[in-house]
Order: C-alpha cells, then structure tokens, then sequence
C-alpha cells in the first residue's frame, strides 16, 4: 500500500484550492480516524490560510460535552452531521467535515466492523454518507480518511 501522505496528497491539494477559491475556512471533527484527516489536510499547500484545525472526538464525552453531540447513537448520521456542525461552531471554521464509525474488528454499538458515517458542514449547508468498509481497522481509517476528504472536495464545489 502507498504511503497515506502521497495517496491523499493530491485531494488535499484539491481541498485547499478550493477552499482559498471559494474564501472558505475548514476544519474537521474525527472520531476512528484519531487526526489523520487533519493531520492530511494541514500537509496541503497553504494550510495556515484556510484549514482552522480540528477536533479529535474519539470518546463519547467529547462528543457530547465539547461538540455538541445530542443523538443517542455515536455511530450514525445524526452523530456526524451533528460533529460537523459542532466543530465549524467550536473553531469558527465556514466549512467542517466530520467522520464515525466503527473501525472494528468487532461490531459496536449495533453497527458491524467498518461502518462509517461521514458529513460535511459548509455554511449551513450539510450532507452526510454512509460507508460500509472492509478490512482490518487501519483499512477502514484509510478507506475512511479517502471517503471523508472526497465528500469534503466535492462540498466545496
């Protein structure tokens, strides 16, 4: 397998341009993924200028106390659209994007190994998707991370 820094290269490149085209500031709230997409979009050119940072939301209490969680189930739509929101609020970004799920190797909370919800905030505007990935957990954060900044790219126009 590639290295995940070059793979994801070329989307982070195409995030940033069209953050800085659209004026748009980004940040991202992770819960499997534990900072790889944030440490992947801080990597594109000109970060400072548009990526705010992110929020690692890997226990249930910082989703609920720090984002703003309400939905009953961590591991759903509404959890991540509900991240999302939370964390472009929390880091004054115009745009957030957020993933959960369950990385495995067992299912939790009622969803099997490799479920993943993923949205996307920017200016009022959310969309979310679910995933269903295969393979050992750290397939699943790499499938997850590609998933997560794809869904960011085509959000930003």
């Amino acid at each position: 397998m590639q290295d995940p820094a070059d793979e994801f290269a070329g989307l982070a490149a195409d995030v940033a341009r069209r953050a800085k085209a659209a004026g748009l500031t980004v940040a991202a709230a992770e819960s499997l993924t534990s900072g790889a997409i944030t440490s992947t979009l801080g990597a594109a050119p000109d970060a400072s200028e548009w990526l705010r940072g992110g929020v690692i939301a890997y226990a249930e209490g910082v989703k609920r106390e720090v984002l703003g969680v309400t939905a009953d189930d961590i591991t759903s739509a509404q959890c991540a659209r509900e991240l999302a929101v939370g964390v472009a609020r929390l880091l004054g970004a115009d745009a957030a994007v957020s993933v959960t799920g369950v990385g495995g190797p067992e299912p939790d909370d009622g969803e099997p190994a490799g479920s993943v919800y993923a949205a996307v905030a920017v200016r009022g505007d959310i969309r979310d998707a679910h995933f269903q990935f295969d393979g050992d957990p750290s397939e699943v954060v790499h499938q997850t991370v590609r998933a997560a900044l794809e869904l960011l790219r085509d959000a930003l126009g």
